[in-house]
């Protein structure tokens, strides 16, 4: 059974945008070299990415084009490969059709699809998007989260999950630090329900 796992660059008040629309690339978060080969590499590790629409058309729109892009450093066009040719889901109302090795899922069964993807796949799923991730931990089905949390205080903007006021118990799996104050904790998510009862 695969792992659902929401990665996600956050604040120490765990938030992931300080307006709207900034998707990971906010004057707040410190990515150095160093920081983007531990992302590259986690990437890769991984066996399927589940994005929501708007993450999704944020990194169809940038990555791509990254990984030929000569003015770029090695790094970045590195992540471009890794995301263009990682298998993928995008999940979405709206589009039906997505390039660059994407299966679209959408309709009101979404999330038992996405239950049905879990229990068939070997390995960590990534899960880009608030949204997203949301809905999977109401489901229960949220095994894990990822967090790069960047030493600062926002104050305002995106929470890491949407419109959710329940306790989430947690239990630390790895954790790390990174030059510029950046810290890495990998917790799963007590209660995620196993393959057999979702």
């Amino acid at each position: 059974m695969g792992r659902f796992v929401y990665w996600m660059n956050v604040s120490l008040d765990l938030r992931i945008e300080q307006v709207p629309g900034d998707n990971g690339a906010g004057e707040w978060l410190r990515i150095d070299e160093e920081l983007h080969r531990e992302f590259n590499a986690r990437a890769r590790a991984l066996a399927l990415m589940v994005q929501g629409r708007v993450v999704y058309e944020t990194m169809e729109e940038y990555w791509p084009r990254a990984r030929e892009d000569a003015s770029l450093p090695d790094v970045m066009r590195e992540y471009g490969e890794i995301w263009t040719t990682a298998p993928k889901v995008l999940v979405s109302r709206t589009r039906h059709t997505a390039g660059h090795n994407t299966r679209v899922i959408g309709g009101d069964d979404a999330i038992e699809q996405l239950a049905a993807l879990r229990a068939e796949t070997d390995g960590a799923i990534g899960v880009g998007g608030a949204t997203l991730a949301t809905q999977l931990l109401r489901a229960g089905l949220l095994d894990e989260l990822l967090l790069f949390t960047h030493p600062t205080i926002l104050g305002f903007g995106r929470p890491l999950f949407d419109d959710y006021d329940l306790p989430i118990d947690l239990d630390l799996l790895e954790q790390g630090s990174f030059e510029h104050g950046v810290t890495m904790h990998r917790y799963s998510v007590r209660d995620a329900k196993e393959a057999g009862s979702c």
